[in-house]
């Protein structure tokens, strides 16, 4: 499931052993899983900051615990710790993190997520702006929840009709309708505000 190479090991071994601390070892998770702002985090771990519900990985002299939220993305990464003249560098690659591309068979809700956390949103960030599903009804309508500086944006309707709904009735079959459920009335930091829309 995840690989660790000697050196890695070692690494962390030498770590844990400086602190000193009983039953200390390295817990791994990944932050904003499958979106492409994924990230892992790595981070020393004594018993009692475990949830329980972490997966074990025997190392040699510790223990790997794995978040369980984070499993499914962290499937065949590695972990591997490169020693140079000038120290080491710690190397992890985990090609599942920012998601998979759903396949033929994934559900029409799954492909829309898909979509907007990988597509959509990254556009939006640019206008410090981000959208959220909130439901894909039986019939293939879409329904959105705008937020950050799209809550409340003149330019939210040309967003969602000219950018949004068009991406996704073309890149995800099934999508019949694309709505906007937020409201705008109540955006605190909009991009563009709704007067000056006009």
């Amino acid at each position: 499931m995840i690989q660790i190479s000697e050196s890695a090991q070692t690494h962390f071994r030498k770590l844990i052993e400086r602190e000193a601390l009983p039953g200390l070892g390295v817990r791994l998770s990944a932050v904003h899983p499958g979106t492409p702002r994924a990230d892992v985090r790595l981070e020393f771990a004594e018993p009692g900051d475990l949830l329980g519900d972490e997966w074990a990985i025997d190392c040699d002299g510790f223990t790997l615990w794995l978040e369980a939220a984070s499993v499914n993305y962290l499937d065949s990464a590695e972990i591997d710790y490169e020693v140079q003249a000038t120290g080491g560098q710690l190397q992890i690659r985990a090609p599942k993190i920012k998601g998979v591309v759903p396949g033929e068979s994934a559900s029409l809700v799954e492909r829309v997520h898909y979509l907007v956390e990988n597509e959509i949103n990254p556009q939006l960030a640019q206008h410090r702006g981000s959208v959220a599903v909130q439901e894909v009804t039986a019939d293939g309508v879409v329904v959105l929840r705008f937020g950050g500086g799209c809550h409340g944006c003149g330019m939210a309707d040309v967003t969602l009709k000219q950018g949004i709904e068009k991406t996704l009735l073309e890149k995800v079959p099934g999508v019949t309708a694309v709505r906007d459920a937020t409201d705008h009335d109540s955006g605190a930091a909009p991009y563009i505000s709704r007067g000056s829309a006009a």
